[in-house]
């Protein structure tokens, strides 16, 4: 390197930056990233032909691949490191390897490198290749080259290769953490430039975007008044260059552009702090110092944060067992923690395990289920009845049941037969709800156990098993108990409520203006019965004895009716706390250890072996906190650095 670009560079102050930037350049190494935490890097885009690499390999002193069509097919992120031996060293490291080369040999290396990655094709990777220049005078810089833009595909490229390169693109200038470096060519409208429009994307008011204006030797007209009008808002200002043509040394080079931005009629009048590669190379170590100086301590409370949650989830993680004992140790307390969980939702109504889980709020939603259920069973006793047919079936019932007897004594027969066609009329309901209920619960139960057992992936599908069949159990218990409630109902009448006569004597105050209505034919024909509404008797005058016996009768069973919804509804839900208790405190146990300890005892053996699920996270979370860890050395190294640092 020439003195051009010496001295400016080289100085107190980079010797005091370089340790700063080899850890950041470790922990990229490290592939930090990996871990979701973004480093401070310089990320160099540009459409193709926009003279990027040129750019490139002015700062470096060294030569790059050059040819048609695309040259950078994988981000190459470039460390330059200001060398004081005058012999260069030149390595890349790739796919885990470091292959050394030298300044003759570094482009045919590259593009070995380069088809190792990407395939010797056309195809383009995201996967990092890394070129190390320690070079006497060369700025201590790290940069990311990525592919240049190009929106049509040549022979032998992807049809989607814009695409494929946008994607990398935005995934490296994304990050607040990134400064974007963008190579735009003089002689092109920067509005149009594909890679302004992708830095605007995700850089709006430009203030972490740094443009470098190449060919200004090619097209100086207008220039001055294109970086000083802005027209594409780059927050770190322009800096115009000149590369190297043809043969020229570097140090040739540097000669030339310090002439030209000199002496040139149009481009002498661009101010000197944007102008030149010295003052670009100036300018990105600065940048790059301020950048790092601001996010290391992030970085360094990300790598803290991480660390402890991943050791929180290491030890989340079940322990390798290693005898049927602790087998036996871990499988009861993931049998007792299930069991405190379903108590805590199903019986005591506490949901501190699932506030958000409406689903998971049992006693409420059973509530409201037995609610449901008894609202149902009025409906459907509510269709029974009709205005106009008043009394029609308690008469046709009397008829049918009358006798040779006394004619003032209501035939009980007729009571039960009315009363039974009551109870099928809501037959379905009670079965419908045991089914629904169970189901629920089911669910509940299988969902509790899951996600206590999750650790022992090996356990899964024997606990659900166990857990639906012994629900099953409980149903159909559930269904023969239920069947045996109707048919109770449907059977005999009885009550000791006192309700029973109070309500049929309150009823029964209707009957002497009913009964008027009847007889005085020149009165409307309804009238409003509490409980009825409004019912019509025109259907019935001319069978007045009768009409009042069926009255009777029908008033009888309506208040007998009333309490046997009523009891239905209240033994359904003694019967369902009763079940649930039994399920949560006794049976539950019982068989899932059968299940799983019972007949072939291996359930406790397969917990031995552990699962790939858990094994495979145990792998992911070791590494993770291996890398961390490595990582907090890294940075903790430099701490002190960046306090005296004071930029």
């Amino acid at each position: 390197g020439g003195a051009a670009i010496h001295a400016p560079i080289v100085s107190s102050y980079n010797d005091r930056i370089r340790p700063l930037l080899d850890a950041v350049d470790r922990l990229r190494h490290l592939k930090i990233t990996s871990e979701g935490i973004q480093l401070p890097t310089i990320v160099v885009v540009g459409d193709q032909s926009s003279g990027k690499s040129s750019v490139l390999e002015s700062l470096a002193g060294i030569s790059l691949p050059r040819g048609q069509g695309i040259c950078t097919r994988v981000p190459l992120i470039m460390r330059l490191q200001n060398h004081h031996s005058p012999t260069p060293e030149l390595f890349l490291e790739f796919n885990g390897k470091t292959v050394p080369t030298d300044e003759c040999h570094v482009a045919d290396a590259i593009v070995a490198a380069t088809d190792e990655i990407a395939g010797n094709r056309k195809g383009i990777s995201n996967h990092p290749l890394t070129l190390i220049v320690k070079k006497n005078g060369v700025p201590d810089l790290t940069m990311v080259d990525l592919p240049g833009i190009t929106r049509v595909p040549v022979q032998g490229q992807p049809e989607d290769i814009y695409e494929q390169i946008s994607k990398i693109i935005m995934e490296f200038i994304t990050p607040e953490e990134s400064i974007i470096l963008n190579v735009l060519s003089a002689s092109v409208d920067f509005t149009t430039c594909e890679s302004i429009r992708m830095s605007q994307k995700v850089d709006r008011t430009g203030q972490r975007t740094l443009a470098v204006v190449t060919k200004a030797d090619k097209s100086p007209e207008g220039l001055l008044e294109k970086v000083t009008a802005d027209d594409v808002s780059i927050g770190l200002g322009y800096v115009c260059v000149r590369n190297r043509i043809g043969e020229e040394s570097y140090e040739q080079a540097r000669v030339e552009e310090t002439n030209l931005f000199n002496t040139h009629f149009l481009l002498s009048r661009i101010s000197k702090s944007m102008v030149g590669i010295p003052v670009l190379a100036q300018k990105l170590v600065q940048i790059q110092a301020t950048l790092i100086v601001k996010c290391l301590p992030d970085i360094v409370r990300k790598i803290n944060d991480k660390l402890t949650s991943n050791i929180e989830d290491l030890n989340k993680l079940p322990q390798n067992l290693s005898s049927i004992a602790e087998a036996m140790t871990a499988f009861m307390h993931i049998l007792g923690s299930a069991k405190e969980s379903l108590r805590k939702i199903l019986l005591r109504g506490e949901f501190d395990e699932y506030p958000d889980e409406s689903e998971m709020h049992c006693t409420a939603r059973l509530s409201e289920m037995l609610n449901q259920y008894s609202e149902e069973m009025h409906r459907k006793s509510g269709e029974q009845e009709s205005k106009t047919t008043f009394l029609i079936d308690e008469m046709r019932v009397l008829e049918e049941t009358k006798a040779i007897g006394l004619p003032n004594f209501l035939p009980r027969g007729a009571f039960l037969t009315l009363l039974q066609k009551k109870v099928k009329g809501i037959y379905i309901t009670p079965f419908e709800f045991v089914e629904k209920t169970w189901g629920y619960i089911e669910n509940v139960v299988v969902s509790v156990l899951m996600k206590h057992s999750e650790n022992y992936p090996q356990l899964l599908s024997s606990t659900r098993r166990a857990a639906q069949s012994f629900v099953a159990l409980k149903k159909k218990q559930s269904v023969d108990w239920v069947s045996d409630l109707v048919e109770m109902e449907k059977l005999t009448d009885y009550t000791c409520h006192p309700e029973y006569v109070s309500l049929w004597n309150s009823l029964m105050a209707h009957q002497n203006a009913f009964m008027e209505i009847l007889n005085h034919h020149s009165e409307p024909t309804e009238m409003r019965i509490d409980g009825f509404g409004d019912v019509d008797v025109a259907h019935l005058r001319g069978n007045v004895a009768q009409v009042q016996e069926a009255f009777d009768l029908k008033m009888r069973l309506t208040a007998y009716w009333s309490i046997v919804l009523r009891r239905m509804a209240d033994c359904m839900g003694l019967h369902l706390l009763f079940s649930i208790h039994n399920l949560v405190n006794k049976e539950m146990e019982i068989q899932i250890i059968n299940e799983i300890i019972g007949a072939d005892g291996n359930g406790l053996q397969r917990m031995l072996e552990e699962s790939p699920v858990v094994a495979d996270k145990r792998k992911r979370l070791n590494n993770s906190v291996k890398l961390l860890k490595e990582s907090k050395e890294v940075v903790a190294k430099i701490m002190d650095n960046i306090a005296t640092l004071a930029l």
